[in-house]
């Protein structure tokens, strides 16, 4: 009898644990009240698209030219906890985004899930994403619209025991997602809002440049302080404004390197980015001028860690 009565308690134990797993990993998408009225405007996307640097990964590996807008997808995201394939984004129906509907796009860059309701992994960086308004999300679905559908299959990822639990992530947003979209601060200029927009959403910088907990979330306590590269070869660099980040650089000097590829000391920018210059150079000169202006306000790494609040 004992024995009946713990394993009673053992298996309602487990069921409750199971159904507030359950509840707590659900996904939170967002309602169709969201969306403006007016369409999507692919001329202000394809900006978005270059800020936001989409075809570093969901172009085939070492496309160029023209190939930069077919995107297949592929691209290998080495991670601490397996490898992830970025998928075919183009507008093809079967193995693209073509079926998606505004509101599925919307809820895949600010709420991390796909049309079907299951968790998007955080190799696609919608932790950042989330800060974009839902105007410019238009802006930049309807420029994918435009571009050439392409029937390449998706590769799975490759992912270990227990990261390969796709649910699971819901636990994961529960740290490290809130939601917010950018809200300027009133007392920055608006060249400084608008370089920390592009920064903070679109380019994410953050995604390389911030540390990264043990969970695998950003440590916003040190961002753009320098981070592990995620391959395991060496270090993204720090690109505050103090010392060891971009303490002797001019806002000059950042709005040239973002264009040309070269640094003040006429060194060139290498690695990923090369990719990431290739992008920024398609955008206005406004841009990157406003992206120099943001960065040498941000805070040195040591400032910005003594004046995090203590967990």
């Amino acid at each position: 009898m004992r024995i009946r009565t713990a394993t009673l308690a053992v298996v309602a134990v487990a069921a409750l644990a199971a159904a507030v797993f359950w509840f707590l990993t659900a996904p939170q998408p967002l309602d169709a009240a969201v969306l403006p009225d007016k369409p999507g405007d692919a001329a202000k996307g394809e900006r978005l698209f270059w800020a936001g640097g989409c075809a570093s990964c969901h172009a085939a590996p070492g496309a160029s030219g023209d190939n930069l807008l077919k995107l297949t997808g592929g691209v290998a995201i080495a991670s601490p906890f397996g490898t992830f394939h970025a998928p075919n984004i183009s507008p093809d129906k079967t193995h693209g985004i073509g079926n998606w509907s505004a509101l599925d796009f919307v809820n895949a860059m600010k709420r991390g899930m796909a049309p079907d309701g299951s968790h998007l992994y955080p190799a696609f960086p919608y932790t950042s994403y989330q800060r974009m308004t839902v105007p410019d999300l238009l802006d930049l679905k309807a420029y994918l619209d435009t571009l050439p559908a392409d029937a390449t299959a998706n590769q799975p990822h490759d992912l270990p025991f227990p990261f390969s639990i796709r649910r699971g992530i819901g636990l994961w947003k529960l740290l490290y997602l809130d939601g917010k979209t950018f809200t300027p601060d009133p007392a920055k200029s608006e060249a400084v809002n608008h370089g920390a927009y592009l920064v903070e959403g679109p380019g994410h910088c953050n995604e390389c440049h911030t540390p990264r907990t043990a969970l695998g979330g950003l440590d916003m306590s040190r961002a753009l302080a320098g981070a592990p590269d995620p391959s395991g070869k060496g270090k993204v660099p720090d690109i505050t404004s103090g010392p060891g980040g971009l303490s002797d650089w001019s806002v000059d000097d950042i709005a040239n390197a973002l264009d040309t590829g070269f640094t003040p000391d006429f060194d060139s920018l290498g690695g990923t980015m090369a990719e990431v210059v290739r992008n920024m150079a398609k955008l206005t000169a406004e841009d990157r001028q406003a992206i120099g202006e943001y960065l040498k306000q941000v805070p040195p790494a040591a400032v910005a860690a003594s004046a995090a609040p203590t967990p």
